[in-house]
């Protein structure tokens, strides 16, 4: 099978109103910014070429990410950044979930989202709730937690309750730094599906997943760029080249992040529009 076509910067500012950008495996990793992000960010200010920031990032608020993009170099405001996490916002308004009991797995950020939607924060340690939310895999000592968690779910799946599994990053990974990778909160949500599925087989229950690739990111992300003329940057072939491949918009597989292009590519069913072999074109 043939090889996507690559692209470059140039062919970006002048083909399309505007572009959605991945910021983990793209612009930054945890350890700071990729090669050419900075120079690439100041293109599009110097063009006026819009720009909206997609993250499947639930554990940081879009301020939080916006000084997190500052500290690297990025000169990113939090209007232009759209997260998972804030559409945790937005489901609870349509699924009816003000004052729902809400147990967050995560930072202090992945909290305040569920504070936001109108959520009433429980403990780990409260024994019961009505939504379970995994922000992220940081932030809360994992075995101990994801143990009284996993027993607290069980207790209510034997009594037969009714509640909410919610997961704003399906991303199974991410990258660390330029060089080494770590597991995410999607990689939690599959550890209590797999539990469910051992104690109770053909249960069906599952995780809301809200992220890419799903529609409701692209939703807010095109409402605010204000424009479907654009392309997707992004590094995972699952989350952010499905995601743009099935809303129908232009992907780029920005070749820098967590894609292995030698060996993933060939045994995949999603293929980018293009690739895009790194920012740093000097």
């Amino acid at each position: 099978m043939s090889r996507p076509a690559q692209i470059a910067l140039r062919d970006l500012y002048d083909n399309y109103d505007g572009l959605l950008i991945d910021a983990y495996g793209v612009l930054v990793h945890t350890s700071g910014a990729f090669d050419g992000a900075v120079s690439f960010m100041q293109s599009l200010s110097d063009r006026a070429l819009p720009y909206v920031v997609i993250t499947n990032d639930a554990s940081r608020l879009p301020e939080s990410c916006a000084a997190k993009y500052q500290r690297d170099g990025l000169d990113i405001r939090s209007e232009r950044i759209v997260t998972s996490g804030s559409l945790v916002i937005d489901y609870f308004e349509e699924h009816n979930l003000h004052g729902a009991r809400c147990l967050v797995l995560g930072p202090p950020d992945s909290k305040r989202y569920a504070e936001r939607a109108g959520g009433e924060l429980v403990d780990v340690d409260h024994g019961d709730f009505d939504v379970l939310i995994i922000g992220d895999e940081s932030g809360y000592d994992f075995v101990p937690t994801t143990d009284k968690t996993l027993t607290t779910l069980f207790r209510k799946l034997d009594r037969g309750d009714d509640f909410e599994l919610l997961l704003p990053n399906p991303d199974l990974i991410y990258q660390r730094s330029a060089t080494s990778f770590g597991f995410t909160s999607g990689s939690v949500a599959n550890l209590f599906e797999n539990a469910i599925r051992a104690r109770y087989p053909g249960c069906d229950i599952c995780f809301e997943r809200l992220g890419k690739p799903f529609a409701p990111m692209f939703d807010e992300a095109i409402e605010r760029l204000g424009t479907r003329n654009c392309a997707v940057l992004g590094d995972q072939l699952e989350t952010d080249i499905k995601g743009a491949n099935d809303y129908g918009l232009d992907s780029v597989l920005v070749a820098t992040g967590l894609t292995d292009l030698a060996n993933t590519l060939d045994h995949s069913d999603v293929r980018p529009d293009f690739i895009l072999p790194s920012l740093d074109e000097a």
